[in-house]
C-alpha cells in the first residue's frame, strides 16, 4: 500500500508536468531519471531522494517547494488516515 503523503507529492509533480505538456517518458529523459522510476514517483510508490527532487524541479523550472502539497492538504490527508 502506498503512502498517502507520497501519493500527494506525486500528484503535485504530475500536475506540474502536465501543465508543461510533456509526457512521462519525455519528462523522465529531461530530468535524467529512469522512466519506470519516475512513473513510480508520480504514482506515490517511491520515497524520492532529495537529489531527484532537485532534478525534477530544475526540469520543470520551478522552485523545489512547488513540488510539494500544501500543509493544509497534508493535514487533511493525515486526518483522513487517522479517522478523525
Amino acid at each position: 500500500m502506498k503512502d498517502r503523503k507520497l501519493a500527494l507529492l506525486g500528484k503535485c509533480i504530475r500536475r506540474l508536468r502536465e501543465e508543461k505538456g510533456v509526457s512521462q517518458e519525455e519528462f523522465a529523459a529531461l530530468a535524467d531519471l529512469d522512466r519506470a522510476y519516475y512513473g513510480g514517483i508520480e504514482r506515490g510508490e517511491r520515497n524520492v531522494a532529495v537529489l531527484n527532487l532537485i532534478k525534477i524541479a530544475v526540469a520543470l523550472e520551478v522552485e523545489v517547494g512547488e513540488l510539494f502539497p500544501t500543509l493544509a492538504v497534508l493535514r487533511r490527508s493525515e486526518k483522513d488516515t487517522n479517522g478523525r
